[in-house]
């Protein structure tokens, strides 16, 4: 198959309704072939029905979360105080609300998923790089966050069982009692997705005021215990405001920004269910910044108060719940803490990988059986080592992670917003002989985009992977802006070769309008 665009099909395949949302026309048989299932095709109209207050409670449960409280604790493990991790999370979120709500928008409006949605810029087939990247990086959050809802049961069983359960035997480092702990939560997920997309909306609907109830009970409880709120407030920082601080700022501003950066991709595969662009655009402008913030206010109040009352910041809000004697207060923490656990873990990092699973192979793998293997790769990939370190936590892994995510939002921002006006063909990005399929179902473009992008954006790290660990010298200031460089080197790159190297006429650029109807 040579470079070059086909003429789009007739517009009576697809429809556009009054309020911009599009699919297929009444009448028209749906995409089929091997680069669509059920599972990818485009949600139609009747069945896309989440609210404002839906997008608002997704975002709730899944910013009040035990791996957000970790983060922000974190920030004091390593010397901030309470003011200087409140003010780099919420920076951090009003930056990442904006490649949120612009990747966002093709959700309502043509009802696919990410994986479908990267098509259009990556290629049928090219899609696969950024969904796998993005899979394989959700696989090691959907481990961590399994490993934390562990250790919450493993501490709420030793409080009922008593030390036959806490002193188990050990194995690998950690008590057999803790590896069951893992198993038992990681089947309970598996099963919650196996019930479909509506169960988790209803789901998310009940947790996320479940948790913010928590999150103020364990305020309540360190404030107590520090002898009031003063000592909360009154943890001195380690840095000061000076040079170290922006020394440890900078990469810990990039770190929060790749934490979410996943999402900044996902979100396609939730936006799809919306009602209107406003109930998403409403609903993540109200759900992401404030509850975030939010709880990284209280997280970071209660780790300030640790310090006070033992020494040392207790990062880790299990851990900490285990210090206390009441035996109904240490129940309800750790129940709150898996409820939060499970509300963000099954959305944020089981549905989109499963998505992008089963993009690889669309008649062999099932939305559910991308899950499970999600879920595998999850236990594969040893999520309690990377939970073990909180610096390691925030720079090493999220910071690479956000400079690879960074360099696909990048693309997807360039292609979607500045070459097409928002303007997708469904049928095409279905098809291997459409405008999507490229060269061999490859944009070589985006693909150049991407290597130039993260080469720029993890090159100079100190725990660079092209070169064992060893930083590229030339690239080292690029290091702490690791997400930054990839989006905007990868923009530009992706911009500039598909302006000048298009086929003639650029005939995949031309997705036209289809006729509105009311």
């Amino acid at each position: 198959m040579t470079d070059t665009a086909p003429p789009g099909i007739p517009s009576s395949a697809q429809v556009t309704l009054a309020d911009g949302r599009v699919e297929i026309a009444p009448g028209t048989p749906p995409p089929s072939g091997p680069y669509a299932n059920a599972d990818l095709l485009p949600v139609p109209v009747a069945r896309r029905t989440w609210t404002t207050y839906n997008f608002s409670a997704l975002w709730v449960g899944m910013a009040h979360n035990t791996a957000s409280w970790t983060l922000a604790s974190g920030l004091i493990a390593v010397g901030m105080d309470w003011k200087q991790a409140v003010f780099t999370i919420a920076l951090a979120n009003l930056i990442v609300l904006v490649p949120m709500l612009l990747t966002g928008h093709a959700g309502p409006k043509y009802g696919i998923p990410f994986p479908v949605f990267a098509r259009a810029s990556f290629g049928v087939r090219g899609a696969n790089l950024p969904a796998v990247v993005r899979a394989l990086v959700a696989c090691g959050w959907f481990g961590i966050q399994t490993w934390i809802g562990g250790e919450a049961i493993y501490f709420l069983a030793g409080k009922l069982i008593g030390d036959s359960w806490a002193n188990a035997s050990h194995i690998g480092g950690y008590a057999w009692t803790m590896w069951l702990s893992f198993a038992i939560f990681w089947v309970l997920q598996v099963a919650i997705i196996h019930r479909g997309m509506e169960t988790i909306r209803r789901f998310e609907n009940w947790a996320a005021p479940f948790v913010i109830v928590g999150a103020l009970v364990m305020l309540w409880w360190m404030s107590s215990e520090a002898g009031g709120v003063g000592p909360l407030f009154d943890q001195p920082s380690k840095l000061g405001w000076g040079g170290d601080f922006w020394k440890l700022f900078w990469p810990s501003l990039m770190g929060m920004i790749g934490f979410w950066s996943t999402l900044s991709l996902n979100i396609p595969d939730f936006t799809r269910y919306g009602r209107s662009q406003k109930a998403q655009t409403r609903g993540q402008a109200l759900g992401l910044p404030t509850t975030m913030t939010f709880f990284a206010f209280l997280s970071v109040l209660v780790t300030s108060g640790s310090q006070a009352v033992y020494g040392k910041p207790v990062w880790d809000p299990v851990q900490l719940a285990a210090k206390t004697d009441n035996v109904v207060g240490l129940l309800y923490a750790l129940v709150t803490v898996l409820v939060a656990t499970l509300s963000v873990n099954i959305a944020a990092n089981l549905v989109s990988p499963a998505f992008d699973f089963s993009n690889i192979a669309p008649r062999r793998v099932s939305f559910r059986t991308g899950a499970l293997i999600t879920a595998v790769l999850a236990v594969v990939i040893c999520p309690w080592k990377l939970y073990s370190d909180p610096q390691g936590y925030i720079f090493t892994w999220l910071g690479l992670v956000g400079g690879l995510l960074g360099t696909v939002a990048g693309i997807l921002i360039a292609d979607y917003w500045f070459l097409r006006r928002t303007r997708l063909d469904l049928t095409d990005l279905y098809r291997p002989d459409g405008r999507y399929w490229y060269t061999a179902g490859w944009n070589w473009r985006a693909v150049t985009a991407f290597l130039a992008g993260g080469i720029l954006a993890i090159g100079g790290a100190d725990f660079n992977p092209l070169l064992d660990g060893r930083p590229i010298p030339a690239l080292s200031p690029l290091a702490d802006y690791g997400w930054a460089v990839g989006l905007g080197t990868s923009l530009v790159v992706y911009l500039t070769l598909m302006l000048t190297s298009a086929p003639k006429g650029r005939g995949e650029l031309r997705d036209q309008p289809t006729p509105a109807r009311s």
